[in-house]
């Protein structure tokens, strides 16, 4: 089978490897497949009779390079140039003459013409798995003829036509122009071409959408049309590879990721199961698609109750679930070597013939990138970080060469690696990333997997022989491990050490989070190439062909950083205290026994703020209940209008409601992998509005127990939401603050929202909170810079910009009234500044941050930095009451 397969995931291998069999030559006229790309014609002789022939391999194919057609062809063979049934492949671009057989002055080899034939004069070729054993490419030079006769003599003639459309433009100089060229031809088929509808499953199957896209797989990418229906999506390639038709069924569909493909966002891939590795198809360019099915699993799948990282942080995911789960998030797909999911060094320990994870010396510092680890390295490559590349797919085979060989070769132009480069010892590679000058590869999920095969040459691969001889066989194992088996167990015994959980987290902060880039990059001696950063490059904005191409292929070939999914550091993990365990199994349980005592109660202990209680006899205020049920800062708080429950939101990225009548949390909704920084109830009580740092504003019905709506209206994370008049006012980073007018719309089974933008405010830097007052007619926002606005919606227009803070502003509000403004910041003052003549009125200052605050005009209730509760007299300036219990 010469099919490429997935690169074998850690825990099932899913690669189609070649049988090592030898085959004796057939006569002059062996039969098998010809197929055609934009710059190469390979041929594969058959194994088994005609009936049964297997597909060409699109990995004999070049990197971008797409496969036309194939067809059943006769190789005819001069005696001369018998050779043993190898794959053939013939750079267009070598061939010298292309035609019929007969108009070339070719026949002469021949005693009748052959009108079903195509003869090609070229000036060299490729032979490819001779006796079908996996080997280095050999090639052919000099002028040679082949004649290819096609089972269909019809054919000719198209094919022939085709053949010199790709001649002539795998010829031009400019490889631009080369490009150009080809995306015509191909975009001229795709138009073509349409979905076969009776490849439907079902004849009572509704079509919904069809569109053309791309499937991608490692070093291939497939064009075609994709179809879906009210029950499926089908995909059809273009030349009908790796199947006619892949089909997936949409109530099999358990997750979507959005994908970037060449750092830019172009890609869309869907999971069937709960394997976070494999996944059932990554399309490229199907944009109205991801629409689509996301909103069918907002119907039709049931919301995770809490998310991954609180799953992670309690215990109930393992670190290598969670790690793939943010791989996953971050882009990282095994159908892209270019961004293979990445996964940490833990043992630092390659020599002892025991591995004690009792021991900290055993492990990896994981608050270091690997290129920070050995001091004397880091202080030559400080200068040198312009060339530093992440994972890209050659380090990806580097380890996979013996599981994906063919995969090397495509890769490799048809070679494997010098024999003393290749992966050859855990030990070695360990001291290479330590001690090499250009080598930072981290591991992949295999080395924590449950297959071992890519520590074996079980096809006896000749990987050549090192300097003192010996050939390159197995994977050299540290003595700690005693068999291939033994060591991706002891591997994960690591992974999932308390030692591990406990640093993790650092490890993230690099990897995924505030390390990744700018300053807590820079800081940490994480800096990596710049093309190998999202946003590094604008391909849209290159005009020159030749550059547009140049600089894909580097992207593709350097490798992608993770997408960023953390702006502040991550939450560590809690861990537990008595008990050292590292299967997941019984790492659960662990959790349930050490973390709940008797008498206590189940919420998390982690709150740091709170926002409003009820104000009410505001002097007599008193601490009557102490709830903790986030994980990290609570960032916003509302209330029903009976008050028998409490929403709140937080940057553990959940929404949580709260019954104040028994006491317990409700539900636990999660609908980002980001922090969620604001929320409030619309009128009925029926519908919670979240912002989140993903850019979105989420919609949640409290009826149904699920997300009815995503309104996707910023471009960076949106820090706080209002609404007034089925008007929205969302607040953001990317410096603007938008009024859209909420206009229900029925749907079936749901209540949704159509949302017009009115109006756009915009802002010299990122908005940090907004408020309005109680008429709707004016409207106050605050910048990172300690900068309050005060705007008039009636006209649009900016009335005051007052600078009244030394640093980020934390909460600002309207006097019932509507005539004062009071602001509250980082710097710890309490401002009052007059809303017609825009001057500060008043100011108190405080010991620490006052977070959030409600005001009736006079007196104030602010919630502390550290948990306070505090009352502020604003006439006499000063706090006329403290009550701490946060």
């Amino acid at each position: 089978d010469d099919r490429p397969g997935q690169i074998p995931p850690g825990s099932r291998s899913t690669l189609s490897r070649p049988a090592v069999q030898s085959q004796r030559p057939r006569a002059a006229h062996p039969e098998g497949r010809a197929g055609w790309g934009r710059g190469s014609l390979p041929w594969r002789l058959a194994r088994k009779p005609r009936r049964s022939l297997g597909r060409i391999s699109l990995l004999l194919l070049n990197l971008e390079e797409y496969c036309f057609e194939q067809h059943r062809a006769n190789h005819i063979l001069h005696k001369c140039n018998a050779i043993s049934q190898p794959i053939i492949k013939i750079p267009l671009r070598d061939c010298i003459k292309t035609g019929k057989h007969g108009e070339n002055g070719a026949n002469r080899h021949f005693t009748k013409e052959k009108s079903g034939s195509i003869s090609l004069i070229f000036s060299q070729v490729y032979f490819i798995k001779e006796h079908n054993v996996v080997a280095p490419y050999k090639i052919e030079r000099g002028k040679m003829e082949y004649v290819f006769e096609l089972d269909v003599p019809g054919k000719v003639e198209d094919v022939v036509e085709t053949l010199l459309q790709l001649h002539r433009a795998s010829c031009l100089d400019n490889l631009g122009d080369q490009t150009a060229m080809i995306t015509a031809i191909l975009q001229s088929r795709l138009a073509r071409t349409s979905f076969d509808k009776n490849r439907f499953q079902n004849i009572s199957e509704k079509l919904h959408m069809e569109c053309k896209a791309e499937m991608v797989t490692p070093l291939v990418t497939n064009p075609g049309p994709v179809c879906i229906t009210d029950t499926n999506l089908y995909f059809q390639p273009l030349n009908g590879y790796p199947k006619p038709v892949v089909q997936i069924t949409l109530q099999d569909v358990r997750r979507i990721y959005k994908r970037r493909h060449g750092l830019m966002p172009l890609g869309l891939e869907v999971f069937c199961t709960e394997d976070d590795l494999c996944s059932n198809i990554y399309l490229k360019r199907p944009d109205d698609l991801y629409f689509y099915i996301a909103t069918y699993l907002e119907h039709h799948v049931a919301e995770h109750t809490e998310s991954y990282m609180l799953q992670w942080q309690r215990g109930h995911l393992s670190n290598y679930q969670y790690l793939l789960h943010l791989n996953n998030l971050a882009d990282r797909s095994c159908n892209d070597l270019s961004q293979y999911p990445g996964f940490p060094w833990t043992i630092h320990d390659y020599s002892s013939s025991e591995l004690d994870l009792s021991n900290p010396g055993t492990f990896q510092d994981l608050s270091k990138p690997v290129g920070a680890l050995n001091k004397e390295w880091l202080e030559r490559l400080l200068t040198r970080y312009q060339e530093i590349h992440y994972s890209s797919p050659g380090y990806v085979l580097f380890y996979l060469v013996r599981i994906a060989p063919e995969y090397t070769l495509s890769l490799q132009n048809g070679r494997f690696d010098n024999a003393d480069r290749m992966f050859n010892s855990i030990a070695e590679t360990w001291k290479n990333c330590l001690d090499g000058a250009m080598d930072f590869k981290e591991l992949i999920p295999e080395f924590y997997g449950d297959d071992v095969s890519f520590l074996v040459n079980s096809l006896k691969l000749d990987l050549g022989n090192r300097q003192g001889g010996q050939m390159v066989d197995d994977v050299e194992l540290p003595p700690w491990a005693s068999s291939p088996k033994d060591f991706p167990q002891k591997s994960k015994d690591a992974l999932e050490s308390n030692y591990v959980s406990e640093h993790l987290h650092e490890w993230i902060d690099l990897i995924f989070g505030y390390k990744q880039k700018g300053s807590g990059a820079v800081g940490a001696h994480n800096v990596f190439h710049p093309l190998t950063y999202e946003g590094g490059v604008d391909l849209n904005s290159i005009q020159d062909p030749d550059e547009k191409v140049a600089m894909l292929t580097q992207i593709l070939e350097f490798g992608q950083t993770p997408k960023q999914l953390f702006v502040t550091p991550h939450s560590r993990r809690i861990t537990p205290k008595f008990k050292s365990l590292s299967q997941t199994s019984s790492y659960n349980a662990s959790m349930a026994d050490s973390q709940v005592s008797p008498g206590e109660e189940s919420f998390e202990d982690l709150t740091e703020e709170s926002k409003t209680l009820a104000w009410n006899n505001i002097t007599k205020l008193q601490l009557h209940e102490h709830y903790k049920i986030h994980k990290e800062a609570v960032t916003g708080i509302t209330v029903s209008r009976n008050g028998s429950s409490v929403f709140t939101t937080s940057q553990d990225s959940t929404l949580k409601m709260f019954s104040k009548e028994s006491k317990m949390l409700q539900s636990s909704i999660s609908f980002s992998n980001m922090a969620l920084s604001s929320c409030l109830l619309l009128p009925g009580d029926a519908t919670v509005i979240t912002s989140s740092w993903d850019n979105n504003v989420y919609f949640y019905s409290v009826a149904f127990g699920r997300r009815q709506d995503t309104l996707m209206g910023h471009d960076d994370a949106v820090s706080k939401i209002c609404w007034h008049d089925n008007r929205l006012y969302s607040a953001s980073w990317d410096s603007t603050v938008k009024v859209w007018s909420g206009v229900p719309a029925e749907m079936p089974g749901t209540k949704r929202y159509h949302f017009d933008l009115l109006a756009e405010l915009e802002h010299d830097v990122r908005v940090d909170t907004i408020s309005l007052n109680p008429a709707s007619t004016l409207f106050v926002s605050s910048t990172k810079e300690g900068t309050v606005n005060i705007w008039n919606l009636t006209t649009a227009t900016l009335m005051h910009q007052i600078p009244c803070h030394s640093g980020i502003l934390c909460d600002t509000a309207f006097s019932p009234d509507s005539r004062h403004v009071l602001s509250t910041g980082a710097d710890g003052c309490l401002n009052v500044i007059d809303v017609q003549t825009g001057m500060l009125i008043s100011s108190m200052t405080s010991d620490e941050p006052q977070r959030c605050f409600v005001w009736d005009g006079n007196s104030v209730l602010s919630g502390s930095q550290s948990g306070e509760l505090l009352v502020w007299d604003l006439l006499g300036a000063k706090i006329s009451e403290r009550t701490q219990g946060h």
